[in-house]
């Protein structure tokens, strides 16, 4: 794993990073199960009062511990662009989880440096689990639930747990390179959203494809998977961007790659 970069405040910004999960935790908490309703977005996502709170009191821990840092979350926006550094925040990815009772939503907090995510934090408030990857280091997964965040050894996709959100994240285009790698491989299982992937880091899961995702949903994700012993691209194996094309394939075994890429995207292997 490449190393940070120089001069990184690492203490700090850990510091940071772990103090907002802590108040996003807070908030979110009290909203669960309590019949929170929700608005539909211009996408028709569903947010609440809980996602625009948590947000809120990410923004402010954030902006006063590290006040030069831009900060990107779902909810409200850009603030401080012209930073190199950004924060990238989802305050509860999951929406439809959390709104029906599921706790398999979470919190997610990413630090980017000229668009390379450096820190990610996937925390679940209701279990109480949180994974925290930091660029260069072992993954850290802290609960009092079992767990060791490594990714088991599966090359084979035929061998291989496959994971989803839903069937509808997988827009026309790119249902029929799912539809393949789900007929190879050895099980699909749907739901989950970021905490699914904090399930592969565990080695639970071999891989995750999904679609239509914004970078608030995959920047957190990056250093947790690739810390574990993972790997995060787009379909066709190129590097994650925020102006990529949404596909997203996780997988905890590198050796999976060819294969499974060559399912989910033929043409671009053919060629």
């Amino acid at each position: 794993m490449a190393a940070l970069p120089a001069g990184f405040a690492r203490d700090a910004v850990l510091e940071a990073a772990l103090a907002a999960a802590d108040v996003a935790r807070s908030v979110v908490l009290p909203f669960f199960r309590r019949g929170v309703l929700a608005d539909d977005k211009a996408d028709a996502s569903p947010v609440t009062i809980a996602d625009r709170t948590a947000e809120r009191a990410i923004r402010a821990v954030l902006s006063e511990r590290l006040p030069g840092f831009g900060i990107m979350g779902e909810e409200f926006g850009l603030e401080g662009g012209e930073s190199p550094y950004r924060w990238v925040i989802d305050p509860i990815d999951g929406t439809r989880a959390f709104l029906t009772g599921r706790p398999t939503f979470g919190t997610l907090i990413a630090l980017l440096h000229n668009e390379v995510p450096l820190l990610g934090i996937i925390d679940q408030p209701v279990t109480g689990e949180r994974w925290v990857g930091l660029r260069g280091e072992a993954t850290r997964f802290l609960s009092t639930l079992p767990g060791t965040p490594r990714t088991r050894a599966c090359a084979d996709v035929g061998r291989a747990e496959l994971s989803c959100t839903a069937p509808e994240i997988l827009d026309a285009p790119h249902r029929p390179g799912f539809d393949a790698l789900a007929q190879a491989a050895r099980r699909t299982s749907w739901g989950g959203d970021c905490y699914a992937y904090g399930l592969l880091a565990l080695g639970q899961i071999d891989i995750i494809a999904e679609c239509t995702m914004k970078i608030w949903d995959w920047a957190a994700l990056v250093p947790v998977v690739e810390g574990a012993g993972g790997s995060m691209t787009d379909w066709a194996g190129r590097p994650l961007r925020a102006d990529g094309d949404g596909t997203v394939l996780a997988l905890g075994d590198a050796g999976l790659l060819p294969r499974a890429s060559s399912l989910l995207v033929p043409d671009a292997r053919a060629g």
